[in-house]
């Protein structure tokens, strides 16, 4: 009798914990009305919005160290290249420390639209849920900026640093919009190999932090180094500078959704196994069920 009690408990757990099959989920998450999706799935949307969010405040905060012209640090490092690299590897840690923070295990950690739409394309996130998220997404965008801007004020907005403004750089927006497309294409292509892989899903943000350093280290003077339409519209808002807003709208996702076309080509539909940058973890999936994340 106990025994069988131990059984029954047993598989009762390891159906919370695991992952619904894929087309399961994706079928369920299809169905969500917007009210039952928003009501359920909140603590996700406000995740996304205060981890993009972060991210700006990080982005403005050492934007200013590097680049505000009374810096010590700008007045000591005389080279543009040394100081974009220090900007590289302070966004690339950003970028770690949001992905494997708890907010970040339990969102997903996408903090970029093209990065939602994307998955929204896989069959992997709701309709209904991938609106709230890239409202979240564009809403926690702003509200970082704004936040900074208070706290920080001329350092913010002085023309050196200037809201850390994405724009394209002096060869024009078109070679900024194919280098928008390459490094987004690039960060998809590498999320979607390290999430689906056995052995490496668990370094997915870690190899993820490696490109943000390495982009803004090196693509940073063609585009700005967005990737991302909602932390563009984010710096863009508060100082209305639009120069280029529609190459930042458009070549991050349509990058992000020809390397997902290219996986889905090689790999196929059932390769990829859910949405989150990191997955193995005791946070609620929203998107796959795993641990009680279909409960609600």
């Amino acid at each position: 009798m106990n025994s069988a009690k131990q059984e029954l408990c047993a598989n009762s757990l390891k159906t919370t914990l695991e992952p619904v099959p894929a087309a399961t989920a994706g079928l369920r998450a299809s169905k969500l009305g917007a009210l039952t999706a928003l009501g359920s799935h909140w603590p996700e949307y406000l995740m996304e919005a205060g981890l993009l969010g972060a991210f700006m405040v990080s982005a403005c905060g050492f934007g200013a160290l590097y680049e505000f012209p009374h810096s010590p640090v700008h007045v000591a490092i005389a080279s543009g290249f040394l100081r974009r690299l220090l900007m590289g590897i302070s966004m690339g840690l950003t970028a770690v420390a949001i992905i494997y923070s708890p907010w970040g295990k339990q969102s997903g950690a996408h903090i970029n639209p093209s990065v939602t739409f994307t998955f929204f394309r896989l069959g992997k996130i709701g309709g209904w849920d991938a609106l709230f998220y890239i409202a979240a997404q564009f809403s926690g965008a702003v509200l970082g900026v704004v936040l900074v801007a208070r706290w920080l004020g001329r350092q913010v907005s002085d023309p050196a640093v200037r809201y850390v403004v994405t724009t394209p750089g002096p060869r024009g927006p078109l070679v900024a919009l194919l280098a928008e497309f390459i490094i987004a294409a690039g960060m998809m292509s590498a999320v979607l190999y390290f999430s689906n892989h056995h052995r490496l899903a668990g370094y997915t943000g870690l190899f993820a932090g490696v490109l943000v350093a390495t982009y803004i280290t090196i693509e940073a003077p063609f585009s700005g180094m967005s990737m991302n339409p909602a932390r563009t519209f984010g710096s863009a808002l508060p100082p209305m500078i639009w120069d280029g807003l529609w190459v930042y709208l458009t070549a991050p996702p349509l990058g992000m959704l020809f390397a997902a076309e290219l996986y889905l080509w090689r790999k196929g539909q059932q390769a990829v196994k859910c949405c989150k940058l990191h997955h193995n973890n005791g946070k609620r999936c929203i998107f796959c069920g795993a641990n009680g994340g279909f409960a609600s």
